[in-house]
């Protein structure tokens, strides 16, 4: 994906849905009592941990799973593969190119009303969606934006949706794990609940944590985000052949001309990085330091 507010705001809805997952699943283990790592003797570590794995990487798989249909819902995407427009029809034989070069299997196209962005999402390398926007049409030349759609099958070359579920399903198992062992220390330490089974400390200790260690999590996977960018942006300079057209429709998308640029795009004033603590939240590095890696020799 490329550093803009849709982006930001499919990385967002990644992230919510998974973490909405994960708290929907948590309310089920409670209701029906399935906390089965609480037993009369105490904590069983081993249980809990077994217990964490299933529903962290269950949360994350649900959402990969979900990835393509809600990327096309939230985008209101329309696939344009056996579309019999010029201009789709370049686009489709662009990403089917650079999919013979990367060696996948032909994603489905997708185009979609919007600032200038592309996306690439799906559950598997090989039935994968790359879509992009009306806006980038509009503000780049033709050159540019191949360079853009090479950015994003190489996000589908490099496994990064299945990287980042990973990545997402590790910090989910901590999330539960931390979460319920706190939860035990503060229902039967600090309220010395003394009853067989979890209490109502228990309980909302939990919920709590699992929001608060969810969103520290969401900080990690989002610096893992941060370095997928890199690569996605060299691969696209490989199979182009050239870094430049790479490096100019990054600094179109980032307001820095990389020779005139048209006042439409000048107006956006689109930015590379969140101020603030968002940094912390972004998916993507500043555009400045990703031009940047793409000029440094190849060591």
């Amino acid at each position: 994906m490329l550093p803009v507010t849709n982006a930001m705001k499919r990385i967002a809805l990644f992230l919510v849905t998974n973490l909405a997952v994960m708290l929907v699943l948590g309310l089920v283990v409670n209701i029906f009592g399935l906390n089965r790592f609480l037993t009369a003797n105490g904590l069983s570590l081993p249980g809990l941990l077994a217990f964490s794995a299933v529903m962290g990487f269950g949360g994350a798989i649900i959402s990969l799973l979900m990835s393509k249909p809600m990327a096309k819902w939230s985008t209101r995407a329309q696939v344009i593969n056996d579309s019999p427009d010029a201009t789709h029809q370049w686009i489709v034989s662009t990403v089917r190119r650079f999919a013979d070069k990367a060696g996948i299997q032909m994603p489905e196209v997708a185009i979609y009303e919007g600032e200038p962005n592309a996306f690439a999402t799906g559950a598997f390398r090989n039935s994968a969606l790359v879509a992009v926007s009306t806006g980038l049409l509009q503000g780049m030349n033709r050159e540019e934006v191949e360079a853009v759609i090479g950015h994003e099958v190489a996000h589908v070359a490099n496994g990064d949706m299945v990287t980042m579920t990973l990545i997402q399903g590790v910090m989910n198992t901590f999330v539960v794990f931390l979460s319920r062992v706190i939860g035990y220390v503060v229902d039967k330490v600090v309220l010395r609940n003394n009853n067989d089974g979890p209490g109502i400390g228990y309980y909302v200790t939990t919920i709590v944590l699992d929001i608060v260690l969810g969103v520290l999590a969401a900080i990690i996977v989002a610096w893992f985000s941060r370095q997928r960018e890199f690569r996605a942006d060299r691969g696209a300079a490989d199979m182009m052949g050239n870094a430049r057209p790479m490096q100019h429709a990054l600094a179109r998308l980032g307001g820095l001309p990389p020779g005139q640029l048209p006042q439409s795009v000048q107006a956006m004033g689109i930015t590379g990085m969140p101020s603030g603590l968002m940094k912390l939240f972004s998916s993507h590095p500043p555009i400045e330091e990703r031009i940047a890696a793409l000029q440094a020799p190849r060591s």
